[in-house]
């Protein structure tokens, strides 16, 4: 078989033989199955899904782990918050008794009206400026800002407590000072000393001294301290001793009713008994005694003294 080609330009013709036929049949068949097959593969792949079974078996396990992650850092944050919350109560708790100390220390120490107020919060100010970057706020870690804030009060707390117990103190020794007259009316009518007896006109010797009043008027404590007498006592009628400590016991005898018991602790000022004439007397008035580790004092010493502030 021949293959005759002719060409226009001329119209010369030109003669193939059949093995150059075989080559150009064959290329021909080649190239028509080669784009058969590349055009098969291309629907192939075109028709294939995106996702398959096993991507979203994948995907499907991501989300179940991510999910997981987010419940724990939840249940994590929920812990810290409930955490946060009782330290919260227990910083609110410390400042409550805090501001009461303050109160209290306020009143003890006498400062006027104003000058320390804690149910305000401190003044402060100063001109506004803007700060340089390199020294801009930074936040700080929130429960370390928390704990510093705790030891703060936990050391304002302590520092307080000390001031009220010093105070305290002073005011218990201001307390139990002996000062002043066992009586609100009335006048001084026999001193300490030598004088003569009231019933035998003879020299004795008197360890205190009497206030004359009204019957029935109010007989006070001169400090503070314990009862540990109140009955009759021979030559002294109904009487009552109390004791202030550091050696020092006040007695008052002859009077008409007593107002406290033994055991009883007594506040400087108190009302303890009523002015009368019971035992050895000769009309309403209090016999009034000082004595250091039983020994009697001149009860002048203490009545002109200035009483502690």
């Amino acid at each position: 078989m021949n293959l005759i080609i002719v060409s226009k330009q001329h119209g010369q013709t030109k003669t193939l033989s059949s093995w150059w036929v075989v080559v150009f049949m064959v290329l021909c068949v080649g190239l028509m199955t080669a784009a058969g097959y590349a055009g098969y593969s291309w629907r192939q792949h075109i028709d294939k899904p995106v996702f398959d079974g096993q991507a979203a078996d994948a995907w499907r396990a991501t989300l179940l782990a991510q999910k997981e992650e987010v419940g724990g850092v939840r249940d994590a944050t929920l812990e810290q918050l409930q955490a946060l919350t009782v330290r919260i109560g227990v910083l609110q708790a410390r400042l409550t008794r805090v501001d009461a100390l303050g109160e209290r220390l306020i009143a003890a120490a006498n400062l006027e009206d104003g000058e320390f107020d804690f149910s305000v919060q401190p003044a402060l100010g100063g001109p506004g400026s803007e700060a340089p970057l390199d020294d801009r706020f930074v936040a700080p870690d929130f429960m370390a800002t928390v704990e510093a804030l705790s030891e703060r009060i936990e050391s304002r707390e302590q520092q307080l407590e000390l001031l009220e117990r010093l105070l305290a103190s002073e005011s218990l020794q201001g307390e139990t000072y002996i000062a002043g007259r066992p009586i609100l009316r009335g006048w001084m009518s026999s001193r300490y000393g030598y004088r003569t007896d009231p019933f035998n006109g003879s020299r004795a010797w008197h360890d205190g001294v009497d206030f004359a009043g009204k019957d029935g008027s109010d007989i006070i404590a001169v400090a503070a301290g314990v009862v540990t007498f109140a009955d009759v006592k021979s030559g002294y009628g109904l009487m009552l001793d109390i004791n202030h400590g550091n050696g020092y016991v006040t007695r008052y005898g002859h009077t008409k009713t007593l107002e406290v018991a033994v055991g009883e602790v007594i506040k400087k000022g108190q009302t303890i008994a009523k002015m009368g004439s019971s035992g050895r007397s000769t009309g309403p008035h209090v016999h009034f005694e000082v004595l250091l580790d039983g020994r009697p004092q001149d009860p002048s010493k203490f009545i002109n003294r200035t009483a502690l502030r």
